[in-house]
């Protein structure tokens, strides 16, 4: 009996001792995985159809980071209901570095409050990588507008409220709440014309069956440079090489009017810190990069690294700014 509890015990002794070789050696594999990492293709979701503007930013990006990091970087087209598809299924995504999805201000600051269930938490189910890029917002109007300036449109708007249009790509998209931030801060009533999608508001606005529109610098430049479309403003903080002779809403009165589309690099929140750390050299490195960031000029995106803190407080003011105006305009889609 003696002899048989000895062995129980030495039992129970050797397998405890085995547990916590294992469990020693577990923190140990997984630095081992992420010191290997990346040593398979990874996958980034670009929430937007392909062949757009967006589309085109991630394509960008992914290419260089896929250089840098010796490992080919997929892009995963999953368009459709405001990004809310693909920014949810990288949400849901193992946190290994394998999955990226390229966030905007569309999927990280306004479908989380436009959408009664958008599938993801824009803080708590990503983990910030780092900044891409930002494309400034424009206020235009058409060549033979009698709006010469942001002043004019205020007056008009002040003395006959409800009577100027803006026209967007739909309700809650970034075009139509750019106007209603723009509302709040001029303190003017404007009705909204919503299109669905695609460049329609654009169109009318050329053909005068709206007034204005607030568009980005992506879809704006061709259009200015062309002759079909008046700039009044440019919602930056300085003049944009670009349009050096359009002054910005500072410049006319309105200094805290600054609206920008913008691009960053989200993980999956359990992501390692050490994953983590090499996407955001990756990123950097590939923003740096002179033909990178040509590209994306191009397309009116204005490269901007960050650390991923000052994504992770970016992210949060800019989700808390968009969530004011939709709550304040009463704004849902099922």
């Amino acid at each position: 009996m003696f002899a048989s509890r000895q062995s129980a015990a030495a039992t129970r002794r050797r397998f405890l001792l085995a547990s916590s070789l294992l469990l020693g050696l577990a923190p140990l594999a997984g630095q081992a995985a992420d010191a290997a990492y990346p040593s398979k293709p990874i996958t980034l979701i670009v929430p937007y159809p392909a062949g757009g503007a967006n589309d085109a930013v991630g394509r960008i990006v992914g290419q260089k980071m896929g250089e840098i990091l010796k490992q080919t970087v997929i892009v995963d087209n999953r368009g459709g209901a405001g990004t809310t598809i693909g920014t949810a299924l990288a949400a849901k995504a193992p946190g290994d570095g394998y999955t990226l999805v390229l966030g905007s201000l569309s999927s990280h600051a306004i479908s989380p409050h436009l959408y009664r269930q958008p599938g993801y938490d824009a803080i708590k189910d990503f983990a910030p990588v780092g900044m891409i890029g930002e494309a400034p917002i424009v206020l235009e109007v058409a060549t033979d507008s009698p709006f010469k300036d942001v002043k004019q449109v205020v007056e008009q708007a002040k003395s006959k409220p409800a009577t100027l249009t803006y026209g967007s790509a739909g309700n809650g998209s970034p075009l139509h709440l750019s106007a209603e931030l723009f509302k709040r801060a001029a303190n003017v009533d404007m009705t909204h014309v919503p299109y669905k999608g695609g460049n329609a508001h654009t169109m009318d606005l050329m053909g005068g069956r709206i007034d204005m529109i607030f568009d980005t610098l992506t879809s704006a430049t061709p259009l200015i440079t062309s002759g079909k479309v008046r700039p009044l403003a440019v919602a930056s903080t300085e003049r944009l090489p670009e349009l050096p002779n359009v002054p910005t809403f500072a410049e006319s009165g309105y200094p805290n009017f600054v609206v920008n589309a913008w691009y960053a690099l989200y993980a999956p929140a359990k992501t390692s810190p050490e994953v983590l750390a090499k996407l955001h050299q990756a990123l950097n490195e590939a923003l740096s990069n002179a033909d990178a960031k040509d590209r994306l000029t191009k397309l009116g995106v204005r490269s901007k690294a960050s650390t991923q803190d000052e994504l992770a407080k970016f992210t949060k003011a800019e989700l808390d700014r968009y969530g004011s105006v939709i709550s304040a305009i009463g704004l849902k889609i099922d």
